[in-house]
């Protein structure tokens, strides 16, 4: 890191732009929690078919994860600046289509171009902090804030939607996105700087088509496996993603200006660094889906008591991303991010002791250890990521920073959610009736209909058998941060290029 740049301080102007970066990252979060709450209401007067309601609610997600990549490096093209109030022009538009949707498929395609939309604020708003924030320490704090807005608004998320599902129309929650992007197109021209890198190339538009055909499947199929099982079609989801994306890994290597610069990876802290954030989020990504289901099906929480025995992880994330770089500054990076996995370790022990019975204070408890201890992993890795490669190319960086991040969750929640599926099932006698072996769900609904004494029973086996599944992922979750933590203190101890020193 050159010592001037480590002497560049940021000004008024600089804090002021990461407020209008923080108002985008705070929409997305909310719009992202309160689908759900709106669901019910508007599929009963769009009249969607249980199959549209999951395209209404997983299509955002999709095109988001699909097109990071290419708006990431598109930025880098034409201007990370410019490429961000186009990206809230077109969210604001498509939140307003989404309002008024009068039909299911117009609510769908509305979903879809927020989407799209969406995945050019995420790298574009990491890119421009890298611009606006020089200085290693200053670009870590900055991180940190931006990223704590994104985590405030997933707690206030269903609290607003449903106060506005309340009072309003489904299509009111919506409607959030217009003023948001309004302010941010008036304010991002005068607060925020412009930057785009002038030895980029003409954006390939084969490269933006297997980068689509790469990760679209590949999350398709994932998603569809943790939610129907291990089915011809998933598989195949999967297995078309991979090979296009070894197509695509083998055409970047060949091109003198490719959409994804993959020799981002010989930076040994970068690779490590991702990596290490793509196995978080593997594992964050199944025990949050995991817990979830715990809340409901073994405690027997409402799904709103569930949502609020949720709330401490989220504050634990935001008081571990705070404490993350002032931290850092004291003991450094390498030791702020091994202590962290060292916590997020003891967390996932935690939940593995917690029983089926009386054991929720016991497992909440471990699930806040983990978020507080994975937010420096985040915040810091962030940081190392983006400031680690060279300035033309952040866009790209911050690109592959958030794909992981998709990439990580839907995989962690298909993957070792089949694993707690497979421990479940052998803790569920063969003799019961199949669809108790399926699903705790379904044990829950079947146990309904047996005479008292057998449907207790059936409940007991049931609660067990899922937290035994709960338990076995919290284990390999445990033993992989722990290699981690090894990882992260050998490899960013040694060298820091970029990031926070």
């Amino acid at each position: 890191m050159n010592t001037n740049t480590l002497e560049i301080k940021a000004g008024r102007r600089e804090w002021l732009g990461l407020v209008s970066l923080a108002m985008p990252t705070l929409l997305l979060s909310v719009d992202t929690s309160v689908i759900y709450l709106a669901l019910p209401h508007l599929s009963t007067d769009l009249s969607a078919s249980s199959t549209q309601q999951l395209w209404i609610m997983d299509i955002y997600g999709f095109m988001i994860a699909g097109f990071l990549i290419t708006m990431g490096t598109l930025g880098d093209r034409i201007g990370r600046r410019k490429l961000l109030l186009i990206g809230a022009a077109a969210f604001g538009s498509a939140s307003v289509l989404a309002a008024f949707s009068t039909t299911a498929g117009m609510l769908i395609t509305s979903r879809a171009l927020m989407g799209i939309a969406g995945a050019t604020l995420m790298p574009s708003t990491l890119a421009l902090i890298s611009n606006m924030f020089l200085n290693p320490r200053q670009r870590a704090t900055a991180i940190s804030l931006w990223m704590t807005c994104f985590l405030v608004g997933m707690i206030i998320g269903p609290l607003i939607g449903g106060i506005m599902l309340e009072k309003f129309w489904w299509g009111s929650v919506f409607l959030l996105g217009a003023p948001v992007m309004l302010l941010l197109l008036i304010l991002g021209p005068v607060v925020l700087p412009e930057y785009r890198n002038p030895q980029a190339g003409k954006l390939d538009l084969l490269d933006v088509l297997l980068s689509l055909a790469a990760i679209l499947p590949f999350i398709y199929g994932f998603t569809e496996i943790a939610r129907e099982g291990w089915k011809l079609l998933s598989i195949a989801g999967v297995f078309t993603g991979i090979f296009f994306g070894i197509v695509f890994v083998y055409r970047q290597l060949r091109l003198e200006h490719p959409l994804l610069d993959l020799k981002l990876f010989s930076n040994r802290a970068f690779s490590v660094t991702l990596t290490t954030m793509l196995l978080t989020a593997v594992m964050m990504g199944a025990m949050g889906f995991l817990i979830t289901q715990y809340l409901q099906t073994v405690v027997g929480l409402s799904p709103l008591k569930a949502g609020l025995w949720m709330v401490p992880q989220s504050i634990g994330m935001i008081l571990g991303t705070m404490l993350g770089p002032p931290v850092a500054q004291r003991i450094g990076p390498a030791y702020t991010i091994a202590g962290g996995l060292v916590i997020t370790v003891i967390g996932m022990l935690l939940i593995y002791l917690a029983p089926a019975v009386d054991g929720l204070l016991i497992l909440i408890t471990g699930f806040v250890l983990d978020t507080i201890g994975i937010a420096p992993t985040v915040v810091l890795g962030t940081d190392l990521v983006v400031g680690s490669a060279p300035p033309e190319k952040a866009g790209s960086a911050a690109s592959l920073s958030e794909t992981c991040n998709q990439l990580g969750i839907a995989l962690g929640v298909a993957a070792l959610g089949s694993i707690a599926s497979i421990v479940y099932r052998s803790g569920i006698p063969s003799v019961s009736i199949p669809e108790a072996r399926e699903s705790i769900i379904g044990a829950l609904a079947v146990a309904r209909k047996l005479p008292g004494k057998q449907g207790a029973s059936l409940i007991v086996t049931a609660r067990e058998a899922f937290t035994g599944g709960v338990h076995v992922v919290a284990l390999i979750a445990a033993f992989v941060f722990a290699l981690l933590a090894v990882l992260a203190f050998r490899t960013l101890g040694k060298k820091q290029s970029g990031g926070l020193t």
